[in-house]
């Protein structure tokens, strides 16, 4: 009986098929670029269940429209070998078939069952994790982590995954210690750091926070185009608020929007970092406009709230009409995505692009309005804490320059709970309390920014 690089038992298969499913199963868990080497592998062995199944699985990780229609080539081979195929491949071969299907409740009573019945199948377990980040369900991505802990202590990724799940829950003793449990198992698990990172955002470590992304570069090897772009944008955020603009920009052009333009999650990176430091006052330059060109082909995509929201906001930063039909699209989702998603796109997804729309094009009344009816709720679009910062950071503009600027007091004091010394957020504060006749808070606010400054000139 042959086995995977986790001990799970796998159907019979040529020696080099199976160097093939471990290093997917690996590069999987590790975010490298090996993981994709399934696809020529699947190509040649389509006898062999699992391999394709894994094949599959990477066309859905596009997260395009068409994404299914590509999985199900290799959905229909695995089907015809699942005959000769163990119980778990068989398994995973029909828990492709309800995400292609886009069944999201059959596929996550299949990742239960599956984590149920084999607590090593770590592809599984991640993938269900990523279904529930999706829907932002950080609890459940917990739990998921958790009951298969155990029998996972020896392998790094698992912790990375527990990490990860316990800072979405703001358990954050307990992310820092898994994330370096993770870290001590190997220190090229950049899951792990990528966890870790977001603590030390939460609660403030900003200088901390650089020093340990900065430490850890060398790991950053063959990765995948979303694990490198996402820790060195990662990076930047820490950098944004130490106010080293210059690196700030310098990080976007060479890291963080330069390897997978048509890729999902390397577009709203880039959305995300533009947005952020617009909103900081730095100038971008023409950047919008080459975004905006790799952002058109999504103009009916509404595979995901979270990164349609991103997409459209692109659109219309960089005077791009595919703007129109992307909303024309959201407002169908709306009306017609499946039961379990369509009160998401409802509730959140299209008040919030109706907001980002009138923000983008500098309605702000209208963006405090629209985006204040979906705030309370953007959890369930999805994405980190993090990443749906960049909505609370649209608002606040929002705020400033719809003149409500008490409210905004408020919002910008309550960050700065979290980010006392940043530049961004005290340039703010000396601005809105300058403009409510309040000049020592000003001043002091003034002072702090310009004391971080100076403490990173570069």
């Amino acid at each position: 009986m042959q086995h995977d690089t986790l001990g799970n038992p796998v159907a019979a298969m040529h020696d080099t098929t199976l160097r093939a499913v471990d290093d997917f199963i690996e590069g999987y868990l590790a975010y490298e670029t090996r993981a994709e080497g399934i696809l020529p592998a699947a190509d040649a062995a389509p006898g062999s269940c699992l391999a394709n199944v894994y094949a599959g699985l990477v066309w859905m990780f596009l997260e395009s429209p068409d994404a299914p229609s590509h999985a199900s080539r290799y959905l229909a081979a695995a089907e015809r070998a699942a005959f000769a195929a163990t119980p778990r491949e068989q398994l995973n071969t029909a828990l492709l078939h309800a995400w292609v299907a886009d069944d999201l409740p059959a596929a996550l009573r299949l990742c239960e069952r599956i984590s149920d019945e084999f607590p090593r199948d770590l592809v599984v377990i991640k993938t269900h994790q990523y279904f529930e980040f999706n829907r932002g369900n950080s609890p459940e991505m917990l739990r998921v982590a958790s009951k298969v802990l155990a029998r996972n202590a020896d392998v790094p990724y698992a912790h990375g995954m527990a990490a990860f799940a316990y800072e979405q829950c703001h358990l954050l003793d307990e992310a820092e210690t898994a994330a370096r449990t993770a870290l001590d198992l190997r220190r090229k698990e950049p899951w792990a750091q990528h966890a870790l990172a977001h603590v030390m955002l939460t609660r403030g470590r900003i200088d901390e926070g650089a020093k340990f992304l900065e430490e850890m570069q060398d790991t950053w090897t063959g990765l995948n185009s979303f694990m490198s772009t996402h820790i060195w944008w990662h990076l930047a955020l820490f950098y944004l608020s130490q106010g080293r603009n210059a690196r700030v920009l310098e990080i976007y052009d060479r890291y963080c929007w330069a390897i997978a333009k048509n890729y999902s999650q390397d577009q709203i990176g880039a959305v995300s970092l533009l947005a952020r430091m617009e909103l900081a006052g730095i100038d971008v330059g023409e950047r919008w406009h080459d975004l905006g060109e790799h952002l058109a082909a999504r103009a009916g995509d509404t595979v995901l709230p979270f990164l349609t929201m991103q997409y459209l906001y692109g659109l219309v930063r960089a005077g791009r009409e595919e703007a129109d039909a992307l909303l024309k699209s959201v407002r169908h989702a709306a009306d017609g995505a499946p039961l379990f998603a369509r009160e998401v796109w409802q509730a959140v997804a299209l008040p919030a692009c109706e907001g980002l729309r009138a923000h983008a094009l500098g309605q702000f009344d209208v963006a405090w309005r629209q985006l204040s009816a979906a705030m309370p709720r953007m959890i369930e679009a999805g994405g980190s804490h993090a990443q749906r910062d960049l909505f609370e950071q649209v608002l606040l503009d929002a705020a400033i320059k719809s003149g409500r600027l008490a409210v905004a007091q408020r919002m910008l004091e309550l960050r700065r709970t979290s980010d006392p010394e940043g530049v961004p957020v005290n340039a703010a504060l000396a601005d809105v309390y300058a403009k409510l006749r309040l000049p020592d808070p000003a001043d002091q606010a003034r002072v702090r920014a310009a004391l971080t400054r100076s403490r990173h000139l570069d």
